[in-house]
């Protein structure tokens, strides 16, 4: 494909403002690892709540969901939508404990919540692990989108397009800190959205595709139509549906999605000014998330059934492109090449957009975990802010080489998001219970990481190995789930709890309250040192925000999806239902604990 020169202006201009946005705040960003990390902790919570949507407007997701419209329909997406439980349980019960903690990043809380040497190694094995490995996968999959991107709309190696996306996104990232994410951030999903609506705009005015009402009476398309599987598909129906919403969601760790807050989500909350702006930036980010984004994805997947009805339509439309990345998930980015001049320049902009929120949003993360939690806690204590920054910096490169090495390795977005969901089967619950069981500690979640991990391994090699048959998705994550929490429930009541005088300070910081922390409050209280306690325990109402919060998502969702069906009764019902959940939960939301003053760093 040829760019006119229009195209070029946009794109260039584009890369122009992100790169200017990062130098203006070059000088603020390097004063301090606080305003380098956590932009000094006084953000608002709608600048937190976009970023945090922009950083999960990653290149890769409209690739995700194309992947999953094309194998499981629109019913597939259950795979994701499940995680809604997670979001608001994070917004209405963890993001005021996350600000309380007023930590640097989450793995701090690591030897806030847990003592001795075990909560120590737990620190800085996970700020490698996450911060470098796992995260460098994250940023893997983002990058494996733009080289698909590239190769089918200019044919450019995988290498060129690393070395020409990641070029703009490093340098803005080295010098902005969070600050500079932030800002180009709330740039970058405006420009993503647009690009998106227009795709799928333009998708539908495609001749093939005939239209809305074409597209919807399609014989290919119709059975992908539904919002929820085939009850009469057993297996589809515990694929997408069942397993996700009975156990995924509170089971799983996934980026983004964290049961218990945390990651890049944790980082927002520990940046907003106060609890309130963390709880208000978290439900911003939910809602736009779940209910604003996918449509325009998803109609552009249902098009590309249309154009590209199998791999091998893909294969002869872009014969250059190596064979192992021709998966379901190019279709998205094959539908980008009908755009007319102008369109073309403002989707590659606005899929930049979307490949440099997320790739600087985990630099700055990742960047955070080895300065704060390795190198600062265990190699230069001592070390002084310019040089923190400094570090921060170099590690920022640093992790750009290793994601895009990794990307190299990779060849689809949906096999992925499935290695994901199996490595972190089975660690969610201890994640949740850390905020309200004191018998958690440290060697709790290290024998859950390392379990968990294990079972995927097995699952991924050893398993076919022995040469047995392959089991389900679903049965193997529900397996790991299981193997997973009893192996870390054993370890926990094996080895010792965490000092008791540790306890007493998470308890009187962050107040988590509840049945969990009783013993000890009375213990405590026996000393003669009282914790103070509030009279309530708020966490029931919040689970009760939680529903009526997932209710008005879904009703939103849903309701935008049988308006573009075409079946304006079902939609109005929905919408009336979205209306009512949410006066609802702004009955019930005066209802929370929430301060409205900044909480002090633990140090």
């Amino acid at each position: 494909m040829t760019l006119q020169t229009v195209d070029w202006g946009i794109v260039i201009g584009y890369f122009a403002v992100s790169l200017l946005i990062g130098l203006l705040v070059t000088r603020r960003a390097g004063s301090s690892t606080s305003e380098f990390f956590l932009s000094g902790r006084h953000m608002p919570w709608w600048l937190l709540g976009i970023s945090m949507v922009a950083t999960t407007f990653s290149n890769s997701v409209p690739n995700l969901v194309t992947d999953i419209v094309r194998t499981h329909g629109v019913a597939g997406n259950w795979l994701w939508w499940a995680f809604l439980l997670t979001g608001m349980l994070t917004v209405f019960v963890y993001a005021k404990l996350w600000r309380r903690s007023g930590v640097m990043t989450d793995n701090e809380l690591y030897e806030l919540r847990y003592s001795g040497r075990s909560a120590a190694f737990l620190r800085g094995f996970r700020a490698l692990y996450l911060g470098i490995l796992f995260n460098g996968m994250i940023m893997a999959d983002c990058s494996l989108a733009a080289v698909k991107l590239g190769g089918v709309m200019f044919g450019y190696s995988p290498l060129e397009v690393l070395v020409v996306a990641g070029a703009v996104t490093v340098v803005y990232s080295m010098m902005g800190g969070l600050l500079g994410v932030l800002i180009t951030d709330f740039f970058q999903f405006i420009v993503a959205m647009v690009g998106a609506v227009l795709a799928a705009w333009f998708a539908l005015s495609l001749p093939e595709v005939g239209g809305m009402a074409g597209l919807l009476s399609h014989p290919a398309v119709l059975p992908k139509l539904s919002f929820l599987p085939d009850f009469s598909d057993h297996t589809a129906l515990v694929t997408v549906l069942v397993i996700p919403l009975a156990v995924q969601w509170w089971s799983v760790w996934y980026p983004g999605a964290e049961p218990g807050g945390g990651g890049y989500v944790a980082q927002r909350m520990l940046a907003a000014k106060d609890e309130k702006h963390a709880v208000g930036a978290t439900l911003l980010f939910n809602i736009c998330h779940y209910a604003v984004r996918p449509w325009p994805w998803i109609i552009v997947a249902l098009a590309s059934i249309v154009v590209f009805p199998d791999l091998a339509s893909l294969e002869r439309a872009f014969p250059g492109l190596e064979p192992r990345f021709v998966e379901n998930d190019m279709a998205y980015p094959a539908m980008l090449t009908f755009l007319p001049a102008g369109a073309i320049g403002l989707m590659l902009a606005s899929l930049f957009a979307a490949y440099m929120s997320t790739i600087s949003t985990h630099l700055n993360w990742g960047s955070s975990y080895i300065v704060n939690d390795f190198y600062r806690r265990f190699l230069r204590p001592a070390a002084g802010e310019r040089e923190l920054v400094l570090v921060g910096r170099l590690s920022t490169l640093v992790l750009m080489l290793v994601g895009s090495g990794i990307a190299l390795l990779y060849s689809n977005s949906l096999k992925t998001f499935d290695l994901w969901l199996q490595i972190g089967a089975g660690t969610g619950l201890v994640f949740i219970l850390r905020w309200f069981w004191w018998r958690i500690n440290a060697w709790s979640e290290v024998a859950a990481m390392a379990i968990s991990f294990l079972v995927a391994w097995y699952f991924q090699s050893i398993h076919g190995w022995l040469g047995l048959r392959p089991l389900p998705g679903w049965l193997q994550l529900l397996l790991g789930v299981v193997v997973t929490t009893v192996g870390w429930v054993s370890v926990t009541f094996l080895t010792r709890p965490s000092d008791e005088q540790v306890l007493r300070r998470f308890c009187r910081l962050v107040q988590p309250g509840g049945p969990g922390w009783r013993w000890v409050v009375d213990r405590a209280r026996d000393d003669g040192d009282p914790i103070p306690v509030e009279p309530r325990w708020d966490v029931p109402a919040g689970v009760a925000c939680m529903f009526l919060g997932c209710v008005a998502v879904y009703g939103a969702l849903f309701s935008t999806g049988y308006f573009l069906y075409g079946n304006l009764g079902a939609g109005a019902i929905l919408l009336v239902v979205t209306v009512l959940a949410g006066l609802a939960l702004m009955r019930y939301w005066g209802s929370l604990r929430v301060r409205e003053t900044p909480s002090a760093p633990p140090r």
